[in-house]
């Protein structure tokens, strides 16, 4: 995932959680560290045998924080892979694709259409859940729904079609 801390973007990636121990890499740099969240957002942090204290405040959807430290403090927003690469794909792709896809494996949890249905932009065709997180997958523009690739239950893997649709340009 990518976190933004102030102007800065650092890459990081869960390796292993075993209770209050934590296995991750912080920009490609693996750090071994002990958290415990104490109270209200308090937190205690043990670090090669150094301790660090932060207080964090949620935001927004709980994808931004205020940390406080002792000597600083910064503003947090948290964006996880999915909504990178869906932030990514907004900015490169104007036209409705012909298949919904998950950038991640998951589970399906919703499939909200039929096939024939008829969509319009934005509207919502299938929820996946993914690390624990449920995401809603929308059409870019309109368009009616071709074919339903998988059912509710049904385990996914990354870029696996899902679902297809036809333009209602297609129909001109």
């Amino acid at each position: 995932m990518e976190i933004h801390i102030g102007n800065r973007i650092a890459d990081i990636e869960l390796v292993n959680k075993e209770g209050n121990n934590v296995s991750l890499t912080i920009d490609g740099k693996p750090f071994d560290v002990n958290i415990v969240i104490v109270e209200n957002g308090a937190c205690s942090i043990l670090n090669e045998g150094k301790s660090y204290n932060a207080e964090l405040l949620r935001n927004d959807n709980g994808k931004k924080y205020k940390v406080n430290t002792h000597y600083s403090s910064f503003d947090v927003e948290v964006v996880d892979t999915q909504a990178k690469y869906l932030r990514m794909r907004q900015k490169t792709e104007e036209k409705q694709d012909d298949s919904i896809t998950s950038p991640m494996p998951g589970k399906v949890v919703k499939i909200p259409v039929s096939v024939g249905q008829v969509m319009k932009a934005n509207d919502t065709v299938i929820v996946i859940e993914a690390m624990k997180m449920q995401s809603n997958y929308k059409v870019k523009g309109d368009c009616r729904i071709k074919e339903i690739l998988v059912a509710e239950g049904d385990s996914i893997t990354a870029n696996q079609p899902l679902i297809t649709v036809e333009s209602e340009e297609d129909d001109l």
